[in-house]
């Protein structure tokens, strides 16, 4: 029996949300009858990461389709809008999240390599799977978020879900916008976009953007501010073109963070001690090269290339204080430097419509996929004895098909497939090596049926998987080392529709994951000689885990001038037959970063053409912050909210997230740091945004 959240219900800010949505929509249908009579329909969303774009509620699968200014606050990074889907957690441990979950599978961090990520993050055709801190937000058209194993159209590095994210095209006359930006933290920030035509057949497309904030904490040691502030900047361009029977497009980007990382705190709250402030840098620059062409009447082709370069620095003071804080203290910092070069190129054909094998009865794609990655990696560590480095490399080859037919004029199967073949070759300045390889198999059995109303329900069968790896800490034991291939199945049953004259756009899914040699990431301490420790991260396979849960997203035209929004998870996501790192037997307990539900509810009131409103509430249940300690994050929710004046070709913004300046936590760990208790394991948590309000103003041309 299913049973997905075993202590409570959701929390009363859910119903009493629901309430007060409710009380609106019944007092705006009271004010005006007219207005509910003329009530607009909703506006199509495509989803492109599919082998054939179609619109949301066509993909047989759970997806959410998020539009950063659709509530008219400033969104400028991923981790401020993924709470909007359902089932979607997120980790820091740096001045961003890194690091996704989904349905409560995904990596929280990375310290040395290799990661093999269950989350997939794709930026423009772009693989920036792990590297999460490029994920800036301004000129985005939409995020995609495909939960569940997608091992037919991506593979090893999107075993629980990928996030897609979309730029606008190119417009057909010459159009820009400019945007700035400020609120407390000193944030301040401005963009910009133009777009046009070059010649009949080519657009571009470049948008520019910097921001800057100086974070939310006070490091009353060095008597600053700005010790864990944010300086983020980033510049995209697109060009497109036709084809005699298709189209090109090539997409540029450069995204430079240099923000800094001073978030823990001894007294575990806002004001650290650390006398030399971490770092949490990343330069990015990629390129991309996409075409689609006929090649007959019944053969279409695509090629995608991608590549991408990523230096990334990371460091921290590990000591969180300064010398002579307490004659039991010590000092120490922590820097981890990657030069990240990925490469990519998926070359694919598709059967044009109508056009299949059989007499035009089969759809078909056949493709082929290869992924090359080096890591040149160096650790400066104060109690390594030396400057520590490594040379990680990646390739991954894969072959992938899937067929698809009607089995009658309601009823449409789809059978997918995915080989892939993963080697890796690693080394270091310790003398250790390793070179695994993997034999990998995924794909999709998809079961579709048409309602005679237009509505569709779907059940599937799909399999996702990620490659083994190794750990390579010298303190780790010799059978701690390697860590072998995890693989997932995944069975979903949903319904997607429109109902209520198009008014409303309703999505449902019900999925059960079950999860073979679990690749857990846990920790061991080890206690130094002068009575501090060293917290371990590493790497295992757990036996089994099973993920299950529900997924409903709903959005309401209520009235002519009153949209409602909801989207809501629920998960239960539990070991079996697992003993961590500590030797404890974790049994029946939940899995890390697998809140019990998760939710989001929206409404946005036009009071006249030129004003409007967006209320909204996020929430989750608690959840354990890691597989290898005990330590929760409580359940909360945030409010927000925006006031928008348009008008012409002005738009002004007043906007606030987290009014109530309520506490959560985007990371959490239990290990020995404070001098002051003698080096007592203590929960360690790192605080997420409080209160933060501004103001956005906007003109376009």
């Amino acid at each position: 029996m299913l049973q997905i959240v075993s202590q409570s219900a959701l929390p009363k800010a859910i119903a009493t949300c629901f309430a007060a949505l409710s009380i609106g929509l019944a007092a705006s249908a009271q004010a005006s009858e007219v207005d509910q009579a003329k009530a607009p329909v909703l506006e199509e969303v495509v989803v492109t990461a599919e082998f054939r774009p179609m619109s949301a509620a066509e993909v047989p699968g759970s997806v959410s389709v998020l539009d950063p200014s659709a509530s008219g606050d400033s969104i400028n990074h991923l981790d401020e809008l993924l709470a909007r889907a359902a089932n979607v957690n997120l980790t820091s441990g740096a001045s961003r999240a890194r690091f996704f979950q989904i349905r409560g599978i995904g990596e929280r961090s990375q310290f040395v390599e290799p990661l093999n990520p269950s989350v997939g993050l794709i930026v423009d055709g772009v693989d920036l799977s792990g590297l999460g801190g490029a994920a800036t937000l301004f000129d985005v058209q939409q995020v995609e978020v495909l939960r569940g194993p997608q091992g037919t159209l991506y593979g090893a590095n999107a075993m629980a879900g990928l996030i897609n994210v979309v730029t606008p095209d190119a417009t057909e006359t010459l159009s820009g916008s400019l945007q700035v930006d400020a609120g407390n933290y000193s944030a301040r920030g401005a963009g910009g976009v133009l777009a046009g035509p070059i010649g009949e057949d080519i657009g571009f497309r470049i948008s520019a953007r910097t921001y800057q904030d100086d974070g939310f904490i006070d490091n009353i040691h060095l008597n600053r501010d700005d010790t864990n502030a944010r300086d983020e900047r980033s510049l995209r361009a697109k060009v497109q073109g036709k084809l005699s029977e298709g189209t090109w497009q090539i997409a540029a980007g450069s995204v430079d963070v240099d923000n800094g990382y001073d978030a823990f705190s001894l007294d575990n709250n806002r004001n650290t001690r650390s006398d030399e402030p971490g770092r949490d840098a990343q330069e990015s620059s990629y390129l991309a090269f996409n075409a689609s062409t006929a090649l007959s009447a019944a053969v279409v082709g695509e090629l995608a290339v991608g590549w991408v370069d990523s230096d990334i620095a990371y460091g921290y003071d590990e000591d969180w204080t300064f010398s002579g804080f307490h004659p039991f203290g010590y000092s120490s910092t922590d820097l981890y430097l990657r030069d990240v070069e990925t490469r990519t190129a998926d070359v694919r054909l598709l059967s044009a419509p109508g056009q299949g094998l059989a007499a035009g009865a089969v759809d078909w794609v056949v493709g082929v996929y290869a992924l090359d990655k080096e890591v040149d990696f160096s650790r400066d560590y104060t109690f390594a004895g030396g400057l520590f480095t490594s040379d990680y490399a990646i390739d991954r080859l894969a072959l992938y098909g899937e067929l698809a037919t009607k089995l009658s004029d309601s009823w449409r199967i789809s059978l997918g497939l995915r080989a892939e073949q993963h080697e890796s070759s690693y080394s270091d300045s310790e003398a250790v090596r390793f070179a695994p390889d993997d034999n990998l198999i995924g794909g999709r059995l998809l079961l579709e049926r048409s309602l005679a109303s237009g509505n569709m329900l779907y059940m599937s069968l799909t399999r996702g998987y990620k490659a083994g790896g190794f750990n390579t800490s010298s303190s780790l034991d010799a059978d701690l080392r390697e860590f072998d291939p995890e693989s997932l199945w995944n069975m979903e049953a949903g319904f997607k529709g429109r109902l209520m004259d198009d008014r409303l756009a309703l999505s449902a899914t019900i999925f059960r994951m079950q999860r073979r040699d679990v690749q857990i990431a846990t920790s061991i301490t080890r206690l130094r000689n002068d009575g501090s420790a060293e917290f371990i991260g590493y790497t295992g396979n757990g036996a089994e885990g099973v993920n299950q849960g529900l997924e409903f997203e709903a959005v309401l035209q209520a009235a002519d001038r009153l949209q409602l929004t909801a989207s809501v998870g629920l998960l239960d996501a539990e070991f079996e037959d697992y003993v961590n790192g500590s030797g404890e037997d974790l049994d029946g307990r939940d899995q890390a970063q697998a809140p019990g539900y998760q939710f989001y509810l929206a409404a946005d009131y036009r009071f006249s053409q030129t004003l409007g409103l967006n209320i909204s509430i996020e929430g989750k249940d608690d959840y354990y912050f890691s597989d290898g300690h005990a330590e929760q994050s409580p359940s909360y929710a945030l409010f927000n909210s925006a006031l928008r004046y348009s008008r012409d070709n002005w738009e002004l913004s007043l906007w606030g997230r987290n009014l109530g300046d309520k506490d959560y936590f985007v990371r959490g760990f239990s290990f020995p740091n404070d001098p002051r208790d003698g080096y007592t394991a203590t929960r360690w948590t790192q605080l997420g945004a409080p209160r933060q309000f501004g103001m956005t103003a906007k003109t376009s041309f």
